[in-house]
């Protein structure tokens, strides 16, 4: 595990009204200025527990009582496998901010933040009461969970900036002790800790109860619903199809795509949602308009569910008032295809009905590449990172002509995604690329009308 945060600085406490033993831990200041991009407190280094231990010693030592707040953040482990070391170094840095920022708006500025020992990451609250004073566990101790928690709700999402948008887990526990001069103040501040560990992943444990619960609920009584974006020609800028996007309920913390995918994911129950989701898909698509097609993702594993198979797809297509012509399956690159020889068959067959396929998020990466040469795809969905700023990017555009060339020798046609100006549409359109899809047309809504359109992409 890589060292988070820089060995050196002197261990520091909050800048409000310090106590003697209180500037024995630190006397460096905190820049509280906050990071324009994200809002969140500015990163500041903190020391490390080994560093901080001779002033708490000192302090606990004095017989008062020991109080500690902890943050375990053994999340961001994750993000430090994906993007490297100082990915994960940064997001601690923000999660030490956060935790900061709070402590010194809630407790009376001799609270010590700390970051654990090497190869834990976490941060710790640490701050000192008199010993028969009660009122702090009852209250004090309690509100700054609370408002750790709370920060940690409003502005996770932020943590993890520019690596991801999720808020990743971060359970809080807490601990207090009473000086027993029968034991070493180190002893005891170790065992404070560890208990304070042992809160947290209790906390963790219900958290990822509640969790499954509150999935399984969605999950069981099919509340997901589809919106859908609309893909353009180009040259008539008229709609030529529409995508359909899943929905988890309104307000729930499923709503997006991507929240119910990562929800499936830690429950192993990908593939159960993937068909509740294509089936929402074909629902909504009731009010399909006559002559645009209906743009499904799947995932290659579809081919097991029971109910895509040609006799029930077609029944089901039946019922939404769909032809096989109608439908575009969009072949998702979040799961790779295994054996492309039998992906083909299966191509070929559904062709054979009128079927047409797409492939999704072209250009992302080299699989997404193979997948155009292996699979033959009637459309390629370029990925938004060669449409971003596609009108001022020569390089963008020569990747996305010499797709172009792919797609005329494998007769496909190319859909630009992620389109969010006129100047990129009207590059598309000098690089004759035949459609495009993105914000630029509207948000996805569903295709009843009188209803909003939603606000999330994708």
């Amino acid at each position: 595990m890589a060292r988070h945060g820089s060995p050196g600085p002197t261990p520091w406490l909050n800048t409000g009204p310090r106590s003697a033993d209180a500037r024995a831990v630190s006397e460096a200041p905190l820049e509280k200025d906050r990071e324009p991009e994200s809002g969140l407190p500015r990163p500041t280094v903190l020391p490390r527990l080994g560093h901080a231990l001779p002033g708490l010693v000192q302090q606990f030592a004095s017989g008062k009582t020991l109080a500690l707040v902890l943050v375990d953040a053994s999340a961001l482990e994750t993000l430090e496998r994906r993007y490297g070391a100082q990915a994960s170094e940064s997001a601690l840095g923000n999660v030490s901010a956060l935790v900061y920022d709070t402590a010194s708006r809630l407790l009376d500025g001799d609270e010590v933040v700390v970051i654990g020992e090497t190869g834990r990451p976490e941060v710790a609250v640490a701050f000192f009461r008199g010993e028969n004073d009660g009122s702090f566990y009852r209250t004090e101790l309690p509100t700054l969970v609370r408002g750790i928690e709370k920060a940690i709700e409003r502005k996770g999402h932020k943590v993890t900036y520019p690596y991801g948008r999720a808020v990743p887990n971060l359970p809080v526990g807490y601990s207090a002790v009473l000086r027993n001069p029968f034991m070493s103040a180190e002893t005891q501040i170790r065992a404070a800790f560890e208990e304070a560990r042992a809160d947290a992943n209790l906390e963790a444990r219900a958290n990822a109860r509640r969790r499954r619960r509150g999935f399984l609920s969605v999950l069981l009584a099919g509340e997901v619903s589809s919106v859908y974006e609309p893909i353009v020609d180009v040259a008539s800028k008229t709609v030529f199809g529409y995508e359909a996007l899943v929905r988890g309920p309104e307000g729930s913390p499923f709503h997006t795509p991507a929240a119910l995918f990562d929800a499936a994911e830690e429950q192993d129950l990908v593939f159960e949602l993937d068909c509740l989701c294509r089936r929402a898909g074909l629902d909504g698509a009731l009010g399909l308009p006559s002559g645009t097609a209906l743009f499904l993702n799947v995932r290659p594993t579809t081919i097991h569910d029971p109910h895509f198979k040609p006799e029930e797809l077609i029944r089901t297509l039946d019922r939404s008032r769909l032809r096989p012509t109608d439908v575009v399956f969009e072949i998702s690159e979040q799961e790779s295809i295994e054996n492309f020889d039998v992906f083909r068959e299966i191509r070929d067959a559904y062709r054979a009905l009128g079927f047409r396929f797409a492939l999704d998020d072209t250009g992302a990466g080299y699989a997404s590449l193979q997948a155009v040469i292996e699979l033959e795809p009637d459309f390629i969905k370029g990925d938004r990172s060669l449409i971003t700023g596609l009108d001022t990017d020569a390089a963008r555009q020569a990747l996305l002509q010499a797709l172009q060339s792919v797609a005329n020798t494998i007769g496909a046609s190319i859909i630009g995604e992620g389109l969010d100006t006129l100047q990129e549409l009207e590059m598309l359109d000098q690089l004759q690329i035949p459609f495009g899809q993105g914000w630029l047309f509207g948000k996805p809504t569903p295709l009843r009308s009188g209803s909003e359109p939603e606000d999330e992409e994708g």
